[in-house]
């Protein structure tokens, strides 16, 4: 592995990535990136990060209904599910 650029590592372990890396990479501001590690040492490659919903589409076909017809809410995630299940 050839090193290419070296950065200093902050109290807080926050490291900037060199101009020359995101140039390579095409890392822009806000883009995100994943970390691994491997026999040599740590790799970093740029990734998506994709949101996922916690409820299946037939969950949210059942809040949906449920929110038209009683208009019912819940405090969290955890009772919304709980609900689900029961009906």
């Amino acid at each position: 592995m050839t090193i290419i650029e070296t950065a200093k590592m902050t109290s807080k372990g926050q490291v900037t990535i060199p101009s020359q890396i995101r140039k390579l990479l095409h890392l822009e501001e806000g883009a995100s990136v994943a970390f691994g590690l491997g026999k040599g040492g740590v790799l970093l490659m740029p990734c998506e990060v994709i949101a996922k919903s916690p409820y299946t589409a037939k969950e949210w076909e059942k809040i949906e209904k449920l929110a038209v017809e009683k208009g019912k809410v819940f405090s969290d995630m955890d009772a919304a599910r709980k609900h689900l299940t029961s009906l």
